[in-house]
């Protein structure tokens, strides 16, 4: 069984496949912290965005696995090094290369070969598993995605400065020569600006068991 979500930065898919996860005994897959991973070797390594070569030379040397639910590289976890600022503000150029993309692809699907998983990203439904079992594209407003970052505390960055990083990061993720963020034609379109966890999770589980 392979459950894929795609839509925005910050639109709840995370929380949302993590619930449906729970709910249905499937594996949760975060597709978006393989490219933070290669995202925070870049920053480690020193090397500029803007050599491309590099970033793809630093990722064809990466191992991805997944154990005991956390992403390791070469055997390390690395889930507590995903999530700062900067990698927030670096990593949807990292995505947007192509070899990477691809790269990227194939250590999802390796990872995650023979089990039942729901799986989130930009282009999980019309690129990494476009015969995925049940596809979802969730959506929601620049604002509403900006307030609930801004309410996580996760970030460091003010509200209104939260609403022009994830504005830009729709924009690339828009416009990437390969693997753009789009609308899967048999999808079902979720926008969740007005919905609570559960009526999302809801909507999604009376889904799967209809199937």
């Amino acid at each position: 069984m392979i459950v894929a979500i795609d839509g925005p930065a910050g639109v709840g898919k995370s929380t949302i496949a993590k619930h449906i996860a729970d709910k249905a005994s499937l594996f949760y897959v975060n597709s978006g912290n393989f490219y933070r991973a290669v995202t925070n070797e870049l920053i480690k390594s020193g090397h500029s965005l803007l050599n491309t070569e590099a970033v793809i030379e630093i990722t064809k040397k990466l191992n991805f696995s997944i154990i005991d639910g956390n992403l390791h590289i070469n055997k390390v976890n690395v889930e507590d090094q995903l999530h700062s600022d900067l990698v927030d503000s670096m990593v949807a150029q990292v995505s947007s290369i192509v070899e990477v993309r691809r790269m990227v692809n194939k250590a999802i699907k390796k990872a995650t070969k023979s089990m039942d998983i729901i799986v989130e990203g930009r282009d999980i439904t019309t690129v990494v598993f476009p015969n995925a079992d049940l596809k979802i594209y969730l959506d929601a407003s620049v604002v509403k995605r900006a307030e609930r970052r801004y309410r996580q505390g996760v970030s460091n960055l003010s509200l209104n400065k939260l609403k022009e990083t994830i504005a830009v990061r729709d924009k690339i993720d828009k416009s990437k020569p390969e693997g753009s963020l789009k609308i899967s034609c048999d999808a079902l379109y979720l926008d969740t600006s007005d919905l609570t966890i559960d009526e999302v999770c809801d909507k999604v589980l009376n889904k799967l068991d209809s199937m």
